[in-house]
């Protein structure tokens, strides 16, 4: 029987960003699930605060050169890719100079959210989605970590529901205790619509692009929830149990890879 192949989607891994729980996690995680016998592939978004000298990041030229059109405008698609030593997992970057130049990541320097993070969260996702295509790597089950990749549930489900390498995965969101406090941009439900996403998807970012709103969205469409940090957004934790999603409650970053799988085998099960 072949290896059952885990895409890992994040936010921050450590080295390549400073030591958050988010980042640590997704240093280990991909590992420990390698080691239970699993193809991985990993990505993350290429942010300016990245050096790229230091951690050796080299684009691929075979997988960059695509746009992709985000609010009628066409935006660059570019992948780099590095490895972190001495555990040799690689990690593919999405990088475009509108979205990831800047020196900052879903911050500026004095904790403000960008206003356009809606934007660079439908690049950063979809950009992971057509390289998984260029890559013709079929993932069994996508494994986001963080709101930034949260997004990834819609998009399979609706604008990939009919791609041959993507329709079968299985979608899990790792939720955390990471909430944005300015709300995404007012047109972001429409930017969402049109690349695919029904009314009725959106609907709660009609009221509002909130950091609930878009969970409870990504509740609706993930076929299972991992609590990721200790104490995660109560409302959110509501909304799950009253939905019936499938839910891994929280485990240290030591007893997560088992758990995880765990939880893997049984969505996989339920196929």
């Amino acid at each position: 029987m072949d290896a059952k192949k885990v895409l890992f989607i994040t936010q921050e891994i450590n080295p390549y960003l400073k030591e958050t729980e988010i980042a640590t996690v997704c240093r280990h995680l991909p590992m420990g699930i390698q080691d239970c016998g699993c193809e991985i592939r990993t990505f993350m978004p290429k942010f300016g605060t990245i050096n790229e000298r230091r951690n050796q990041l080299h684009e691929v030229i075979r997988l960059s050169g695509m746009n992709l059109i985000i609010d009628d405008t066409d935006h660059p698609l570019i992948i780099k890719v590095a490895s972190i030593q001495p555990v040799r997992m690689q990690v593919y970057f999405i990088d475009n100079d509108d979205y990831f130049l800047r020196k900052a990541g879903i911050n500026d320097e004095d904790g403000t959210e960008f206003d356009d993070n809606d934007e660079r969260s439908i690049f950063f996702v979809r950009g992971v989605m057509e390289t998984i295509k260029k890559l013709r790597w079929i993932p069994d089950l996508i494994h986001c970590h963080g709101w930034f990749s949260a997004l990834t549930a819609l998009y399979i489900k609706r604008m990939y529901a009919d791609d041959p390498s993507l329709c079968n995965a299985k979608v899990v969101y790792s939720m955390y205790n990471d909430a944005f406090q300015k709300p995404l941009s007012p047109s972001f439900a429409d930017k969402l619509v049109t690349d695919g996403a029904t009314e009725e998807d959106v609907k709660g970012l009609r009221q509002e692009a909130s950091y609930e709103h878009l969970n409870q969205m990504v509740i609706d469409m993930a076929d299972g929830v991992v609590q990721g940090s200790e104490t995660i957004n109560p409302v959110l934790k509501a909304y799950i149990e009253e939905k019936k999603t499938p839910f891994l409650p929280y485990h240290t970053v030591e007893e997560l890879a088992p758990a995880c799988y765990e939880f893997y085998q049984k969505l996989w099960s339920e196929a």
